[in-house]
């Protein structure tokens, strides 16, 4: 898998967001003609398991994965249904062959053998996957190829008595095969076996447009839908999610997007593949909650790609919700569906079996949001219904509306169901506390607050009552650092009635002293239920204290910034996105600035100190050692949310240069667009960023 990763780097994996849906049918002739390899229901649910890629990268050891196995058992993994043990590419020698025709492991990872190695995991309780590729092995391209020894390999792979086998098609698309005959033709292999060995076939087509550059749809994973539920029991739906070491939420979604595309085609033995779930590998603990809960309303195989033995109590409780994962693992093996429009915030819903509804409230912006939906929305009528929150285990009633306050890059997942008998507890939402003022200025809508020290901000917390009995004595209160003041502006009414609302605000003042970084804001929420005493639920909301704005004539990439992203790897300062090479565009050198990847956005806070910037925009030159695709980008400099400075759209032989007018600017935002077409090659630098300030 050393390979996969060179090609993803040299290839600049992007961000395109794929709609939801594309096509509701498979082409004519496409998964109902592929009947050579007849699918079987080895998984009647999804599977669950680990992976060596994305944790051990290229180069996984026997040593390595036994203590994963052993890891897997005694963490309780295996009990809540992670049993697959992958080893994924780059487990051949060398030579990838025997002068027989034969894989061979390499003895240096593996000097004991493969066998031994199933056996050991075969008696954990556990199942073993293996690797391999549908193209002919071509030294560079790929770690081993099985093109021409297909029936060979899936012979090997049961003497071995592996479980499962991945099939990539890195040396296939290097070869210029046809994906749906090899698949096919690998997949009726694999059900001949000489050993007569169920094998779960995982087609794995990672190729796609733009993000690999210009391909035909058919070589494409955004195809394999058409051909893969007749011959595998999972399939690859985009590109990888990931880096080895890096998966980050961004990613997560566009692969969530594309997976989503053809849910018709997920059942009962054959499920879309999204790739693999990624816990502290680049998320924090709220986006992983949330990529949890998109991939198991998705139907998703759930296989764990970080090192699960490095994992917090956080993230392995996260991988082992119980609730959760019966979503996941319903039989009816039905993918969710978005309702109403794609957007910052969307609902979507998936129908289990019993005829109960799994409803996911996702928020994508950088602010929280209380999200709603009816239930007749998501496809059950009636005029009470339980709601069980899958993550808190909180159940509720409520007489027909769906609502949730959802954190920024989280997911609300509900288990709703037709109420009945005594009347349950009204479901009341206590709001996360927003900030929606700043000395003064509106803070746009999804954006995610900075204050800074001196500052007084306005702070609102939206209680809702979606229950059909009334709630007495509402109170809200306000937890802040110490030494910064909440004063409650106005009074809480006695009684807040069924699908009613309510919003405390607070007067939000910060010392001149407060220290730069991270908050905390914590609103507790309180009232009374007839019979069940007085309830409470706890909000909390990260809050940004910015640094001290610049002074003087800066280098702006030499000032501290709020936040900064980047389409892959992370901003690099005075050089081009990775670190390699200095900051070049038309071959001429700029000693500073900053590189990144679109889609990115650097921020950085001003405080209204500043009066000019200066800057050169443009693609870096490195991109001419990568290839001719790709390497488009746009540029806008946003003050306040308001654009100051936008490029247009720049390609590798242009730059832009900007002088902006800066004066009273609170909040800077430089930020990177793809051009409509994918990050492929997208090496951008902002050039010089001098500032007065």
């Amino acid at each position: 898998m050393k390979r996969r990763l060179t090609v993803l780097l040299a290839l600049l994996a992007g961000l395109l967001v794929v709609q939801t849906p594309a096509r509701a049918v498979p082409p004519a002739g496409s998964v109902a003609a592929s009947t050579s390899a007849p699918q079987q229901v080895l998984s009647p649910t999804p599977y669950m398991g680990w992976n060596t890629y994305y944790a051990l990268g290229g180069d996984p050891t026997e040593a390595e994965v036994k203590s994963i196995a052993d890891f897997l058992v005694s963490s309780g993994l295996r009990d809540a249904g992670y049993r697959y043990v992958w080893i994924d590419g780059n487990w051949a020698a060398p030579t990838p062959r025997s002068s027989a025709g034969d894989l061979v492991p390499n003895p240096a990872q593996f000097p004991n053998g493969l066998k031994p190695l199933v056996d050991y995991i075969h008696s954990k309780g556990l199942k073993a996957g293996i690797y391999t590729d549908a193209g002919p092995y071509i030294p560079g391209k790929c770690g081993l190829g099985s093109h021409g020894y297909y029936q060979r390999d899936a012979n090997q792979f049961a003497a071995w008595e592996f479980d499962a086998v991945k099939v990539d098609y890195l040396c296939g698309i290097a070869a210029d095969l046809d994906p749906k005959t090899v698949f096919t033709e690998f997949a009726q292999a694999l059900r001949n076996n000489a050993g007569g060995r169920p094998m779960i076939f995982n087609l794995c087509n990672p190729v796609t447009s733009p993000d690999w550059g210009n391909y035909p749809e058919e070589q494409q994973s955004t195809y394999s839908w058409s051909y893969a539920p007749a011959i595998a029991q999972s399939w690859r739906t985009y590109t990888d999610v990931g880096f080895v070491g890096e998966i980050k939420f961004k990613d997560v979604l566009r692969n969530y997007d594309a997976n989503a595309r053809h849910p018709e085609v997920a059942g009962p033995g054959h499920f879309n593949d999204p790739d693999y779930l990624g816990p502290e590998l680049g998320m924090n603990d709220e986006e992983f909650r949330t990529q949890m809960t998109l991939w198991s309303v998705a139907a998703a195989p759930l296989v764990i790609g970080s090192d699960v033995r490095k994992l917090s109590k956080t993230s392995l409780g996260i991988l082992e919700d119980r609730d959760v994962l019966a979503i996941n693992q319903d039989a009816a093996g039905v993918q969710a569906v978005r309702v109403g429009p794609a957007g910052t915030t969307e609902t979507w819903v998936k129908r289990l079996a019993g005829g109960d509804r799994a409803v996911v409230l996702l928020n994508r912006g950088d602010s929280p949001a209380t999200l709603t939906t009816k239930a007749s929305s998501v496809g059950l009528s009636g005029d009470r219904f339980t709601l069980k929150n899958a993550w808190t285990d909180r159940v509720t009633e409520s007489s027909g509306t769906i609502s949730a306050a959802v954190p920024a890059h989280g997911a609300a997942l509900f288990r709703i169901s037709r109420a009945t008998g005594k009347p349950g507890v009204p479901h009341v939402v206590a709001g996360i506390p927003q900030v929606t003022k700043v000395g003064g200025h509106a803070v746009p809508a999804g954006v995610a607050p900075v204050v800074a020290g001196g500052d007084e901000a306005r702070v609102e917390v939206t209680v809702r009552n979606d229950g059909a009995r009334p709630v007495f004595t509402p109170r809200v209160e306000l937890a802040v650092p110490a030494g910064w003041t909440a004063r409650p502006l106005g009074r809480a009414p006695k009684v807040l009635t069924s699908n009613r609302s309510l919003t405390q605000a607070f007067t939000l003042t910060l010392p001149a002293t407060a220290a730069p970084g991270s908050a905390t804001l914590t609103a507790t929420t309180s009232y009374d239920v007839t019979g069940k005493g007085r309830l409470r639920q706890e909000t909390s909301a990260p809050l940004v204290v910015a640094p001290a704005p610049p002074d003087g004539d800066v280098v702006l990439s030499h000032h501290d910034w709020i936040s900064a992203t980047s389409g892959w790897m992370s901003p690099t300062v005075d050089r081009s996105v990775g670190g390699w090479t200095p900051i070049s565009m038309l071959s001429q050198v700029y000693p500073t600035g900053i590189g990144v990847a679109s889609p990115s956005t650097v921020r950085y806070y001003l405080g209204g100190q500043c009066t000019r910037l200066t800057t050169t925009v443009g693609i870096d030159d490195a991109v001419r050692d990568v290839g001719p695709e790709g390497g488009t980008s746009t540029f806008q400099v946003i003050g306040d949310g308001r654009v100051l400075f936008d490029s247009g759209v720049l390609g590798r032989d242009d730059v832009r240069q900007a002088d902006i007018d800066l004066t009273g600017v609170r909040v800077l935002d430089l930020v990177v667009g793809d051009a409509g077409d994918g990050g492929y090659n997208d090496r951008a630098n902002w050039a010089g960023l001098n500032t007065t300030c």
